[in-house]
């Protein structure tokens, strides 16, 4: 058996495809019924969700089966968000919960993501264990053991509940227009229903999943129809929500994209106003130097973590800190949910705006972003790129060029077969010419 295969985000990939095969899960879903009965002889619980790709239907089945033979109960709960999951792991008391997503990927790709009984993913050590179960032969209990699966039919309901209390007890969203792209995803029922009984006028896009439409042409990935539609409504702005409905990007009134570093100062810049402040904020190796900069003139401390929501929340509770995100649009609030979740961080920065009384616009004003270009070089073979002279070479000229104003970041995607190659600095054309000559030169190492 592969080891180490749970990524930043769980395990992910092509369907039909080592791991993510209909046999595989089933056995995984064992693994990790197997483990959690370890702790005590009461009967545990996990709670399964997924999002709208075809592929779900399949290993949503596979996972129940591998989880009943256990010896574990499971509790179904159809399309969900991954944050409403993790909300309803803990509100249920649940042993742990599964999400089968690709989150932003296209629908022939699947995933899985864990969560533990706090809410949180499962930790590095947790997932170790569950590889070296794997490895083991699989046995199934006997009939008096198996596990039963039955149906949550109110999962929608206490979610939408959840994301509204959010809110201040009173405050609606009365007199705002708003759009709101679901992606074809699993936030396609729930996020309408938020905004709409917040009081809202709300347009909805991407909301007529068929299993292969996920994230195809809409969504926070592919923003452009959301844009056009918020300037042809008039509306007062756009929420962008990707696959899985962690992440959020939004869209102000004249169709300008405010991205996850940008709604992350919004929300962190007024609760510093507030007499409940803002201790400190969770970036990643990504978040625009500008932003820091924005930051630190309102006094809020700042600190980077490795990209991955994961690395974000080890940070966050090492400091003790509530407030974290990353640039692709996860924001963290860990004072109202254990995960990244695109709803509530559209509505965290709503209700920023609404006390504030300023527009999306106004509001990310104080950013002066850095010019920051990314480029994904796919990766057909592993190379270790920090002692291959040639990358060596080209970074020493790049970081030489941009004469310590700026950055340059090489790092393998947690989710996909690429190397993101990324350089920030002060000019346009030159940040262009740099990380292009990067990209090549780590293209030509890989292929």
């Amino acid at each position: 058996m592969k080891r180490n295969f749970f990524g930043t985000d769980g395990i992910r990939g092509r369907v039909g495809k080592f791991p993510i095969t209909a046999d595989f899960v089933l056995k995984l879903g064992w693994a990790v019924g197997r483990l959690l009965n370890r702790s005590s002889s009461s009967k545990k619980r996990v709670l399964i969700g997924k999002d709208t790709r075809v592929s779900g239907y399949m290993f949503e089945s596979a996972l129940e089966a591998g989880l009943i033979s256990a010896g574990v109960e499971v509790g179904m709960l159809g399309p969900m968000p991954t944050p409403a999951i993790a909300y309803l792991t803990r509100a249920l008391r649940a042993s742990a919960g599964i999400v089968i997503s690709a989150s932003h990927n296209p629908y022939y790709d699947n995933g899985i993501k864990f969560f533990g009984a706090d809410g949180y993913k499962f930790s590095e050590e947790v997932e170790v264990e569950v590889e070296r179960i794997l490895e083991l032969d699989q046995k199934t209990m006997d009939s008096d053991s198996l596990g039963k699966a039955y149906r949550i039919t109110d999962a929608d309901g206490r979610y939408v509940e959840f994301c509204k209390s959010t809110l201040p007890l009173g405050h609606n969203l009365s007199g705002l227009r708003i759009v709101v792209d679901c992606a074809h995803g699993a936030t396609y029922s729930v996020a309408p229903k938020v905004f709409k009984e917040l009081g809202a006028d709300v347009i909805q896009m991407g909301t007529s999943p068929d299993g292969f439409n996920i994230n195809s042409g809409c969504g926070s990935t592919d923003i452009g129809a959301l844009q056009n539609e918020v300037i042809t409504a008039r509306a007062d702005l756009g929420v962008a929500l990707d696959g899985d409905g962690d992440r959020v990007l939004m869209v102000d009134h004249k169709g300008v994209v405010v991205d996850g570093d940008e709604l992350l100062y919004v929300i962190a810049s007024h609760r510093a106003s507030k007499s409940v402040g803002c201790s400190g904020v969770v970036g990643t190796l990504m978040t625009n130097m500008g932003v820091e900069i924005a930051l630190r003139n309102k006094r809020i401390p700042f600190e980077r973590a490795k990209v991955g929501d994961r690395y974000v929340v080890q940070k966050l509770i090492k400091n003790n800190w509530e407030l974290g995100g990353e640039s692709s649009g996860h924001i963290l609030c860990r004072d109202i949910n254990t995960s990244g979740d695109g709803i509530v961080g559209a509505l965290q920065v709503i209700r920023a705006l609404s006390e504030t009384g300023v527009s999306l616009s106004e509001a990310t004003s104080s950013v002066s972003k850095l010019p920051q270009r990314v480029i994904n070089v796919a990766a057909k073979k592993d190379v270790d790129l920090e002692s291959n002279p040639y990358v060596i070479q080209v970074l020493k000229h790049a970081e030489k060029e941009l004469n310590g104003f700026g950055r340059v970041l090489l790092r393998p995607s947690g989710t996909e077969p690429f190397i993101r190659v990324m350089v920030e600095g002060e000019g346009n054309e030159l940040v262009d010419k740099l990380v292009h000559e990067i990209a090549e030169v780590v293209r030509r190492q890989v292929m």
